[in-house]
């Protein structure tokens, strides 16, 4: 079986793609990033025919480049800058920072190797074609493509009724069950319903009028671990920093559980926490979460309602009800739902990611707000760093 391109064009990728590598294309040319990937499910096997997709698929990803037309529509997004976009006229993936294979128990290895500046953006794409691979080469498609449809017309029912009352932005690129059902589950919230105001998927974006949405992920404050002269546990506090120098608010949501919350609230401060206008969640309980937000907004004396909560963990579309419920008269409260958006099927969708693991060959780290999302390479590293953290909690 031979599938058509997967990624068909570059802005074909989440949108806070695009802001991480402005920052870095501005600031850290000198940066070389490795990038792994993993897949938490248990008992997921990649054939060899779907190895071999896999590879065909990117070598096509790597011939591609921006187009005069997606040039002149990132140029309508008033914070991207004039020397990067002219920078982006001549991007090209490079093939060689890739090494895709399946290692002798059958699972997939890819390991992305180069400059942050021009490696970094592989992250998405990569994570599309192996998505779609896999259930293209595991699955009946059409029943699968079936069963999504089916499930999809049920949500937007219960928004059209009243059941779900929240808004809430679609993120679901990089598990997606494929590029055209995700293109049909856009088009099909943006039309029929008011409740889906953007989309972090910038081409559809683009295609169907609608906000592209992101700010920054992990591995942006991830990297900051690698770079000398740098206290590991005040990443959050220089990817604040310069985060705010290149947007002055304009993209303003700060990720808080790259090094566990309690420790980015420690330099979200006064100062921090009035220039951002919200925060997002991506790890352990929301609602816990949520508390600790309102309540530390309240003792730096900011009012909450200025501020925003976006919940972006493994939402469905119930718990973003129960949550906006519960949380909306006290702040504002925005959603970005993913895989029940782009792969809400009767088979389990897999939870795949590709992370930052190295930077100029120092090891660095995710440290979640809950155990199963910490990934890093080096145990010893990772118990130094878990120890900073520590120290600088309880001192």
């Amino acid at each position: 079986m031979k599938l058509l391109p997967i990624v068909q064009n570059l802005l074909d990728t989440d949108f806070y793609k695009f802001n991480m590598h402005q920052v870095i294309f501005h600031k850290y040319q000198n940066l070389i990033g490795e990038y792994h990937f993993k897949c938490r499910n248990e008992n997921v096997f990649f054939t060899d025919e779907m190895v071999q997709e896999i590879n065909e698929q990117v070598d096509y990803l790597c011939t591609l480049s921006f187009t005069s037309n997606e040039l002149n529509y990132l140029h309508t997004i008033t914070f991207l800058k004039e020397d990067y976009l002219n920078f982006l006229k001549d991007f090209k993936l490079h093939r060689d920072f890739v090494n895709i294979y399946k290692n002798e128990a059958g699972e997939l290895v890819c390991i992305v190797n180069g400059p942050c500046f021009l490696a970094m953006p592989f992250e998405i794409y990569l994570l599309e074609i192996i998505n779609e691979t896999y259930f293209r080469y595991k699955y009946d498609y059409s029943d699968l493509r079936q069963e999504a449809e089916v499930r999809l017309k049920q949500k937007i029912n219960k928004m059209i009724e009243g059941i779900y009352t929240f808004k809430f932005a679609e993120f679901g690129c990089r598990r997606r069950l494929s590029r055209e059902w995700q293109d049909f589950m856009v088009k099909e919230f943006v039309t029929k319903t008011k409740n889906c105001i953007g989309t972090s998927n910038v081409y559809l974006a683009m295609k169907y009028n609608v906000k592209p949405i992101g700010t920054y992920a992990h591995e942006f404050v991830q990297m900051y671990q690698g770079m000398e002269n740098i206290d590991l546990t005040r990443t959050n506090y220089y990817a604040l920093k310069d985060w705010y120098e290149e947007y002055h608010g304009e993209n303003g949501t700060a990720l808080t559980d790259t090094l566990t919350t309690d420790l980015f609230l420690l330099d979200f401060d006064q100062k921090m926490a009035n220039l951002y206008s919200g925060v997002r969640h991506d790890s352990g309980d929301p609602y816990v979460w949520g508390e600790k937000i309102i309540k530390h907004y309240e003792k730096l004396n900011i009012n909450p309602k200025t501020k925003t909560l976006l919940f972006s963990d493994s939402l469905d579309f119930d718990k973003a009800q129960a949550l906006f419920d519960y949380f909306k008269s006290r702040i504002n409260v925005a959603f970005g739902i993913g895989t029940f958006c782009s792969n809400d099927t009767n088979k389990s969708a897999l939870n795949i990611v590709l992370k930052l693991q190295k930077i100029n060959g120092n090891p660095v780290a995710k440290l979640s707000d809950v155990k199963g999302k910490t990934m890093c390479l080096d145990d010893a590293y990772l118990q130094i760093l878990e120890s900073k953290v520590k120290y600088r909690l309880t001192h």
